[in-house]
């Protein structure tokens, strides 16, 4: 492979590694921006081209009110902007949610999706509990104190995790955004994204922190939505799998790439 090694940003989007590599597309989840994935983009920039965009409403977009299509449209945007011909999809929590729906209606832009913290499909009696956890969260953040709470303890917990220190301060600088949760969860509520996996046929990997408990009751029924879906679950691990333990969440990225696609 040549090598002509790349780091930079554009419109809010980060990209590391070489250009003619294969492509790893990072989607965050609400609350967190782009820099959460900085463990797996340490870890993978070396022979992968490393990719991760703010969403509306987060980090450099944080002026732009949130809005699941426009999240989406942004997916779409950035693949065709910047991602080479094999490209890999990674969603956590609101961001696995967003790749469900680019991996439905652009099946064949990408090699594989993997989920995480995104398996409880928010229809039903699911319906409601999002629309209720998503209201409780507008009207808490509402109040400039109750925000700066979040933010601080947000902080607290990342700086707590087994990060490096210019990781953790990376993404603590980065800033967090929690009024965006109760925009977001509303928008979710009724959308039927197991049907939407369903209609991609690509290898999909749904990767769960082992103490994620509202994910996981929907895991099982997640992976045989998909036509080649598998399951992997991160020994103690709660939703925020990508940053609780990073390196475990690397390692069955590799994985996945190694056995299913990017090989």
């Amino acid at each position: 492979m040549q090598r002509n090694d790349s780091t930079a940003q554009a419109d809010g989007v980060d990209i590391h590694g070489p250009d003619d590599a294969p492509s790893v597309v990072f989607v965050h989840g609400a609350v967190f921006t782009r820099s959460m994935w900085a463990p797996q983009r340490d870890a993978l920039a070396s022979d992968r081209r490393i990719i991760a965009p703010d969403l509306p409403g987060h980090g450099s977009r944080a002026a732009q009110s949130f809005e699941f299509e426009r999240a989406v449209d942004l997916v779409e945007s950035v693949i065709k902007d910047y991602a080479t011909e094999e490209c890999l999809l990674v969603g956590l929590s609101l961001g696995g949610y967003v790749a469900t729906e680019y991996a439905n209606r652009h099946p064949d832009r990408i090699d594989g999706l993997v989920l995480s913290g995104s398996s409880a499909n928010p229809v039903d009696g699911m319906e409601l509990l999002t629309r209720a956890a998503g209201g409780i969260a507008r009207l808490a953040t509402r109040s400039d104190r109750i925000e700066r709470f979040v933010e601080d303890r947000a902080a607290k917990w990342v700086r707590e995790r087994p990060l490096s220190t210019a990781q953790a301060t990376e993404i603590t600088e980065a800033g967090f955004y929690p009024r965006t949760f109760g925009t977001a969860g509303p928008q979710l509520a009724g959308r039927d994204f197991r049907d939407a996996l369903a209609a991609y046929p690509g290898p999909t990997l749904i990767l769960n922190g082992e103490r994620d408990y509202v994910m996981r009751r929907g895991e099982d029924e997640h992976a045989a939505a998909a036509p080649q879906g598998s399951i992997e679950v991160i020994d103690d691990a709660g939703h925020v799998c990508t940053l609780h333990r990073p390196t475990a969440y690397t390692d069955a990225l590799r994985e996945f790439m190694r056995q299913r696609v990017l090989a």
